[in-house]
């Protein structure tokens, strides 16, 4: 299932995200530091979506109390707990 998450308190505006199989794929930010968010987005493919969600929980980013990579674990959070009512 396709994902749009809108990031509240980072750079980055949106995440693009698709969960297969509870697999994280496709995962896209809007804004943001671009070459290290690409590098998320490879890092994770093909992941256990939940798996990643533990990872990056509670990363942050500077000064700010979360960060991309934090916003992506929320994301997958909401995700996997939506699709879980289907």
């Amino acid at each position: 299932m396709d994902y749009n998450y809108k990031t509240k308190g980072v750079c980055a505006q949106q995440i693009n995200f698709t969960i297969e199989d509870g697999k994280v794929k496709n995962v896209e930010f809007f804004g943001g530091c671009n070459g290290n968010l690409k590098a998320i987005g490879l890092l994770v493919e093909g992941k256990d979506a939940a798996e990643v969600a533990a990872l990056l929980k509670g990363n942050t980013c500077g000064f700010k109390q979360t960060s991309c990579g934090d916003q992506l674990a929320n994301a997958l959070e909401q995700a996997l707990a939506h699709e879980a009512t289907l």
